[in-house]
């Protein structure tokens, strides 16, 4: 995974963006903009480093933020043309990177790393919802026998 991180992050280095303003700049193109909340819904970034990275966007001239329209507490993120002009050299560089990058992947690849990942996905959901029980009540969930409690005695 380390592999593919600076593999990636070259591409977006050489468009002076970080990930988090690539992945930014890649949900708002080709959209007239969104709401914070719908970024945070659409990308990997947390909604406590999303301000941060907008901000920094904006500051290179690469996106707008003004109050929505609605709600007086929630912003509205758009590409300035800067930023338009960004995701159109960003992005294709991006998808031609990563076409280069797994140029040897068949459908079949595809589609045995697809069923991987809804497997995991529904192990996650399956997971997730097993450890939920009504509002206000707290599951005990039992400690893997690898872990041992701070209480015990490790001399």
């Amino acid at each position: 995974m380390q592999g593919f991180e600076r593999f990636s992050g070259e591409s977006v280095r050489r468009c002076g963006l970080t990930h988090a303003q690539f992945d930014i700049i890649a949900t708002l193109g080709n959209t007239a903009g969104m709401s914070y909340k719908e970024l945070g819904e659409r990308t990997l970034i947390t909604k406590g480093t999303l301000t941060g990275v907008i901000e920094r966007l904006e500051q290179k001239g690469l996106v707008a933020r003004c109050r929505s329209g609605n709600d007086k507490r929630s912003f509205f993120v758009s590409l300035t043309l800067e930023g338009v002009a960004m995701f159109e050299r960003a992005f294709p560089a991006m998808v031609a990177d990563g076409k280069r990058l797994f140029g040897g992947w068949t459908e079949a690849d595809y589609d045995a790393l697809e069923a991987v990942l809804d497997k995991f996905k529904a192990t996650v959901a399956g997971a997730d919802s097993s450890c939920s029980g009504p509002p206000g009540d707290k599951v005990a969930l039992p400690c893997p026998d690898s872990i041992t409690s701070n209480t015990e005695d490790h001399t």
